[in-house]
């Protein structure tokens, strides 16, 4: 398997890149809201691990997480958005290397597939293929003894390439599904890899980009562009540049709307989604609390809604068993 992809500098794909440039520009020039930030890089991130995992077939949604970051789970399906999610937190942190390597993309396996299956962390020894919906085999994949020279190969070609790292992240997202060099969880790390590719060259955009939420609501599309056949992939570049645009700009917006932090930016996650859902049906009752919580004992939730009272959030309507809750507009 020879690795020479090649796309076309169309007049979308530079498009793409002098917007993704404008957008990075505008994001640098705006003012520093650290718990603003936190908190949507929380859901980005969170948004992020889920629809990466739905992508494969997961049927979990946002509101079985509430933004919770710690898995206490035994379900296999939350398990595979919490080992994405640890995988991106740590990807994001500042202990990473600096370069694309063998070990990076087994360490990056090992997190994504730990307690799923007992090959994480190991590149496949036996012969692979992937096949459509209908069960049929659409793509033979390399033998198992050419997968290691070829990851080698590919992380050589992306770490000594020119391209811009958009650019380069979407070439490594489509060869490394090509190599597929585990037995289970390719997207996942490979989607993955784009974002670290991303990260390397200055456009992580302060992790609050979901590129997976836009292959997600694309998917056929997203699926059909990986099975090209030849080595030239300017659909699939192009493809991957608009999803990072669509998504920036989105992004974008919604730091553009929020000019200052406001108090509630500062709370924990939990007691900013039961504020949340306070303001959504303005009078609540603890039941109807406790059933969007259904996992949270009900000390948590009350001790939850005592600071929200406290910090004059919430205010309590009622008495005893029927007390409600209504936003405290001061």
């Amino acid at each position: 398997m020879k690795l020479n992809y090649v796309y076309k500098k169309t007049s979308r794909i530079q498009e793409y890149l002098h917007k993704l440039e404008v957008i990075r520009g505008v994001i640098d020039l705006l003012p520093n809201l650290p718990q603003v930030e936190e908190n949507l890089r929380r859901k980005s991130l969170l948004k992020s691990s889920l629809y990466s995992a739905r992508i494969e077939g997961n049927k979990l949604q946002l509101k079985d997480f509430q933004y919770k970051e710690k898995n206490n789970s035994k379900n296999s399906a939350k398990i595979e958005v919490f080992n994405i999610l640890k995988a991106l937190r740590w990807l994001y942190s500042n202990r990473i290397p600096k370069k694309l390597s063998e070990p990076l993309i087994l360490k990056l396996h090992k997190l994504v597939m730990s307690n799923l299956t007992p090959d994480a962390g190991y590149f496949r020894t036996e012969p692979s293929a992937i096949f459509n919906q209908a069960g049929v085999a659409i793509y033979l994949t390399p033998p198992p003894p050419q997968v290691i020279t070829l990851v080698k190969k590919l992380a050589q070609i992306i770490n000594s390439s020119k391209e811009s790292p958009p650019t380069k992240a979407a070439i490594y997202h489509f060869a490394f599904e090509k190599v597929h060099p585990f037995l289970d969880g390719n997207g996942r790390v490979g989607r993955i890899l784009s974002t670290y590719i991303l990260k390397n060259g200055g456009f992580s955009f302060r992790g609050l980009v979901s590129l997976e939420e836009f292959f997600e609501n694309r998917m056929q599309q997203y699926y059909d562009l990986l099975t090209i056949r030849g080595k030239d992939i300017t659909d699939f570049v192009e493809f991957f540049l608009e999803g990072l645009c669509y998504q920036a700009e989105k992004m974008l917006d919604g730091l553009k709307n929020q000019s200052e932090e406001l108090p509630e930016d500062r709370l924990l996650p939990r007691r900013q989604e039961i504020l949340s859902i306070i303001r959504d049906h303005q009078v609540v009752s603890f039941n109807f609390i406790k059933r969007r919580f259904a996992k949270i004992p009900e000390s948590s939730l009350h001790y939850d809604l005592k600071k929200l009272i406290k910090g004059v959030f919430v205010k309590k309507l009622g008495t005893t068993r029927g007390v409600m809750y209504a936003e405290n507009k001061k």
